[in-house]
C-alpha cells in the first residue's frame, strides 16, 4: 500500500492501477494488475479521468497542399522517419495560451513545443524548430499536420523546403487522422489541465513544460512502447543498434 501511494503521487495523482502496476514490478514486487486494482479501490485511490470523447467521422477532404498518406500508419519502426505536429489552447485568466508540440511517431515522444499567447504560424515554426535542432536527421522526414493557415503559409512551406521536410495533411474534420497528437493533448489535459485554470500564461508555461521535459517523456508510461517511457523506448532501441 505504501508503494503504491508513493507511485500514485509521483505521477500526480493521475496513475490508474495498470500503470501502478508496471511501476511496482520495475520496482521488484511480485504482482499482478488484479491486485492492484482492488488494493487501490478498498483504498479509494482513483486515477484522474479525461474528457468525453466528442461524436466524430471518418470522413472529410483532403487538403490540396498536401496528400493524408500517412493514411493512420502510426507505427514506425525506426525514430525521424515521421513526425506529427498540432497545437492545442490552454484556459488561464490571462487569456489562452496557444501550445504547439511535435511528436515522433516512433517513442511518441514530444521532440519540439511552443507556447504563445496567440496562434500565428511562428507558433508551429518555433516547435519544429526546436525539433529540428534536437534531432538533426539526415533523411527526408515526412510530416503531418492538420490542415489549417499556420500548415499551409508560405512561412511554413518556405521552412519544410529548407530542412528536408515532407508535408503531409489530415482530412478536413477529421481528429482521427492525427490521433497520436490528440492522444497527447488528452493525456496533458486529463493529467494537468483539468483540474485548474492556471493564473498566468507563465504559470500555465512553466507546469507544462515540467509535465513534457520531466514526466511524460522520461517517466510515464506508454503502451504502444512496451510499457515503456517514450525516452526509454528510444534508448532501448539505440542500444539494441550497437549490440547487433
Amino acid at each position: 500500500m505504501g508503494k503504491i501511494k508513493q507511485f500514485w503521487l509521483e505521477s500526480g495523482c493521475v496513475y490508474g492501477y495498470r500503470n501502478v502496476t508496471l511501476y511496482l514490478q520495475d520496482d521488484g514486487e511480485l504482482c499482478g494488475k488484479n491486485r492492484v486494482y482492488h488494493i487501490m479501490k478498498s483504498a479509494k485511490i482513483n486515477a484522474i479521468r479525461g474528457y468525453k470523447r466528442k461524436a466524430s467521422f471518418d470522413g472529410g477532404p483532403v487538403h490540396i497542399a498536401a496528400p493524408n498518406t500517412l493514411n493512420r500508419g502510426f507505427n514506425v519502426t525506426e525514430p525521424n522517419k515521421v513526425w506529427v505536429t498540432d497545437f492545442t489552447y490552454i484556459r488561464t485568466h490571462e487569456g489562452w495560451l496557444y501550445l504547439t508540440v511535435v511528436i515522433d511517431l516512433f517513442s511518441r515522444q514530444v521532440v519540439g513545443c511552443t507556447m504563445k499567447s496567440t496562434p500565428k504560424a511562428d507558433l508551429v515554426i518555433d516547435a519544429l524548430l526546436m525539433d529540428v535542432w534536437r534531432r538533426n536527421p539526415t533523411d527526408k522526414v515526412l510530416l503531418h499536420s492538420v490542415q489549417g493557415v499556420q500548415y499551409t503559409c508560405s512561412n511554413w512551406r518556405s521552412f519544410l523546403k529548407e530542412h528536408n521536410l515532407e508535408a503531409r495533411m489530415s482530412r478536413r474534420g477529421n481528429c482521427h487522422d492525427n490521433a497520436v497528437a490528440e492522444s497527447f493533448f488528452s493525456l496533458l489535459k486529463k493529467d494537468r489541465v483539468k483540474r485548474k485554470v492556471y493564473k498566468t500564461r507563465n504559470e500555465a508555461r512553466s507546469e507544462i513544460f515540467n509535465y513534457i521535459e520531466y514526466f511524460y517523456n522520461p517517466v510515464r508510461h506508454h503502451g504502444t512502447n512496451n510499457g515503456l517511457s517514450p525516452m526509454k523506448f528510444e534508448k532501448q532501441y539505440f542500444e539494441n543498434l550497437e549490440s547487433v
